[in-house]
């Protein structure tokens, strides 16, 4: 018989798998707590027991799909060789996870709204920022990516090109915005 502290991981769970596939088809507004609730089979109690309510719920949806994010990274790097081609294999996972339809309207379309910008740009520097400076930091102190300016000032410029690439891989064609983000990656590498 499961424990009290195993059946409250499992609500808890539940909770946020019901409302990432509802809030993925349906996006946030057009699901409702109730509809969520029921998917899940559990009380409004139990519900707020582990959330303070749907916008918190939603945060918790949004955290475990950066954790995705950072498990595909982890999975399209752990066999290259090299910063560049390390940076440029995270990069591309990266965007092939945020372009997937749900996660795109969880994560780029509905948080900054949902969560206000301040808590998305939060949840962006703990995960993927983060991570992405410091594979910047990396090339640039081996010499595979040369710029002017910081590694901060280079991550931020290809964090704002990689997200609207992701957007624009939403209703464009992927294999090219890629081809765009590798052909921005050579430019900074000296690779043409």
């Amino acid at each position: 018989m499961p424990s009290n502290a195993e059946r409250r991981a499992q609500t808890r769970g539940c909770l946020i798998n019901v409302a990432r596939r509802l809030f993925g088809q349906h996006g946030y507004a057009d699901t409702s707590t109730g509809t969520i609730l029921a998917g899940a089979g559990v009380t409004r109690g139990a519900m707020y027991y582990h959330f303070s309510g749907k916008a918190a719920l939603f945060e918790a949806v949004c955290e475990a799909l950066c954790q995705e994010a950072m498990a595909a990274i982890g999975k399209a790097v752990a066999e290259q060789r090299g910063s560049l081609a390390t940076l440029k294999a995270g990069s591309l996972a990266w965007m092939r996870y945020l372009a997937r339809e749900d996660v795109h309207r969880i994560l780029v379309i509905e948080a900054p709204t949902v969560l206000g910008w301040q808590r998305w740009q939060a949840l962006d520097n703990r995960y993927s920022f983060t991570l992405l400076k410091e594979g910047v930091e990396e090339a640039m102190a081996d010499g595979s990516l040369q710029f002017a300016g910081s590694p901060q000032g280079l991550a931020v410029l290809l964090n704002g090109a990689m997200n609207a690439l992701v957007t624009r891989a939403a209703r464009a064609d992927h294999l090219q915005c890629e081809q765009d983000l590798l052909a921005l990656f050579d430019r900074f590498s000296g690779e043409t």
